[in-house]
């Protein structure tokens, strides 16, 4: 009668137990096959859209460019010579990811009333680039460099040039540049410049500053 009873009871007892553990490991296999799969999927997901938005690599590259625009004149400069659109040379190494050195050449002559100012100078700049969308990059720049300004102005009643020596000054500016491909990029630039002021043997001291607004484009190899 025992033996009838124990049997009874394992009759329904063992496949109860089966299923629940078969449920319960099953279940758990279930999740972490899912929990894997889920984990894979996110990964994925996170390298494509990085690889989506992300900048191509563009450290170690020259650029040749061109900046075409006006150029202001201020302080004494815009007493002997007016505004007027003018060009410059560019030159781009990106050195890294955040910063690149860019140096500029301009020289200019701006006329008015008979007299002139004629703007020279050769800059270095170091160029940071403040974050990235797409293929954009807005930047700010600074630097020093060697300049030559030279003036045509009214001392006692007559007309006078200016000995041409060069000094030192700074520059400094900001902008924003967009990559139209692998080669091609284009963007916009602001700048103020300062030369240093330029001593004259009996006369007064050439001084003034200027300030350049930009369309620029450059090719990159």
């Amino acid at each position: 009668m025992k033996l009838k009873s124990l049997n009874k009871i394992m009759k329904y007892v063992v496949p109860v137990v089966l299923a629940t553990g078969t449920s319960v490991f099953g279940k758990s296999a279930i999740q972490n096959l899912t929990s894997k799969d889920k984990a894979e999927k996110v990964k994925d997901d996170v390298r494509k859209i990085s690889k989506e938005t992300r900048i191509p690599n563009n450290d170690r590259k020259h650029s040749l460019g061109i900046g075409i625009g006006q150029t202001f004149t201020a302080g004494d400069f815009d007493d002997t010579g007016e505004d007027k659109i003018t060009w410059d040379l560019l030159y781009n190494y990106a050195a890294s990811y955040s910063f690149d050195l860019l140096a500029n050449f301009h020289h200019s002559k701006h006329e008015f009333a008979g007299r002139y100012t004629q703007l020279t100078s050769l800059n270095i700049g170091i160029k940071a680039k403040l974050y990235q969308i797409d293929n954009f990059s807005p930047f700010a720049v600074g630097g020093l460099g060697f300049y030559a300004p030279k003036v045509q102005r009214d001392l006692n009643g007559q007309l006078v040039e200016s000995k041409t020596k060069v000094v030192f000054g700074y520059h400094f500016g900001a902008g924003g540049d967009l990559r139209l491909n692998d080669r091609v990029s284009v963007g916009l630039m602001g700048a103020y410049y300062n030369p240093f002021d330029v001593k004259q043997e009996g006369a007064p001291e050439v001084e003034g500053r200027y300030y350049k607004l930009l369309i620029t484009a450059f090719y990159s190899f």
